[in-house]
């Protein structure tokens, strides 16, 4: 059976983060996080958007509120990026 989550603390000695990093990353709704028996787990698909945020962070010194837009900004062009191939797939069907 697959692991569906993974602990904090481990992500972030895997990681060599601060926990702490990682719920100001949920505070600012930049990640999900799941809390079961008052400990905290990291959604296993919420891993590659945690590892983005974290490169952002620590690569390139971003803080926080720049991460945050540049996490929307991100989200908005993946949403035009998928309705422009929805309006080129419903194209071809006329062409």
């Amino acid at each position: 059976m697959e692991k569906e989550y993974i602990l904090i603390t481990d992500f972030c000695l895997s990681h060599n983060i601060e926990t702490h990093f990682v719920m100001e990353l949920y505070e600012f709704g930049l990640v999900e996080l799941v809390v079961k028996e008052n400990v905290p787990y990291l959604p296993i698909q919420q891993l590659p958007k945690a590892e983005k945020i974290i490169r952002l962070y620590s690569d390139l010194d971003i803080n926080l509120e720049g991460i945050a837009v540049i996490t929307q900004l991100l989200n908005k062009i993946e949403k035009m990026q998928d309705e422009i191939t929805h309006l080129k797939n419903r194209l071809d069907l006329y062409e």
